[in-house]
């Protein structure tokens, strides 16, 4: 086989996958602009016969759709918010500081990420149930940040660890302080590793199913794939419905990437280099 065919059976093996990958989206974008009657139609039309925004329009005024929409941004913006500035806090101590049990503590955080999540949800519901925060926002974010916190501190950790010592000791000879060397100094070098973090917790909260599901009981304070769930039903399913629904949830993850794609795979390069 020569290079020409090598290279060409590679090319044609990517644009497989690539097909393979886009073919579920395009047939999601696709069916959000069809009718109910199409969509339910054999054989599938890959391009709508008749296009239309009813769906979207009977998704985003007809369905409360919004606040839906708001709510995962609440919750999402600020378990990726919190989780990831306390983490950046908490890897500068673990990196710069000298304290007992230090090590089985970085440990502890790594190994509570291979708990699979729904062992934890009773003990939550359980929690949250008997301070009162059951079936609040604050109760859904709080335990949302518990699974995003220890991933978090533990990335952070790394990118701390790359950031010369030198660099703190002649900041604070200069006059400033432990908080404002870290601030001004530490955090803007390890800013790369500082947007992977958030980028991480945001979409792990942003599709989160199975917490919103047992934490979450009132229809106001649903986020937005639970109440896409609530649009299957029981005799009709409306398929471009929801169909529509699942493209707007995934237009803000994906804008987010398209806005941080730099930072995120600066941050991936310099943790696989550096690691």
């Amino acid at each position: 086989m020569g290079r020409r065919s090598f290279w060409l059976w590679i090319y044609l093996a990517l644009g497989v996958m690539g097909v393979f990958n886009l073919l579920p989206f395009y047939w999601m974008v696709s069916s959000s602009f069809k009718t109910e009657a199409e969509v339910a139609n054999y054989p599938a039309t890959l391009i709508p016969k008749i296009f239309t925004f009813g769906a979207y329009s009977k998704i985003w005024f007809q369905e409360k759709f919004i606040y839906y929409f708001l709510n995962s941004l609440i919750v999402s913006i600020s378990t990726a918010t919190f989780s990831s500035l306390v983490g950046a806090f908490a890897a500068y101590g673990f990196s710069r500081f000298r304290f007992k049990g230090k090590t089985p503590l970085m440990t502890l955080f790594l190994a509570s990420q291979m708990i699979p999540g729904v062992l934890l949800v009773g003990p939550y519901f359980k929690m949250l149930s008997i301070v009162g925060l059951y079936n609040t926002l604050l109760g859904l974010i709080l335990s949302q940040i518990t699974i995003t916190l220890p991933f978090s501190i533990w990335m952070l950790k790394g990118y701390v660890d790359t950031v010369p010592t030198e660099i703190d000791q002649a900041a604070m000879v200069d006059g400033a302080s432990r908080t404002r060397t870290f601030l001004l100094v530490v955090l803007p070098g390890i800013l790369p590793g500082l947007v992977a973090t958030i980028i991480f917790a945001f979409l792990l909260s942003w599709g989160d199913l199975l917490w919103a599901l047992c934490l979450i009981s009132a229809k106001s304070k649903q986020t937005l794939t639970l109440g896409i769930t609530q649009l299957v039903g029981e005799f009709r399913t409306e398929w471009s419905t929801i169909m529509a629904a699942t493209v707007i949830a995934t237009m803000i993850p994906a804008a987010l990437y398209l806005m941080l794609q730099n930072f995120l795979i600066k941050g991936f390069t310099e943790a696989a280099t550096k690691g």
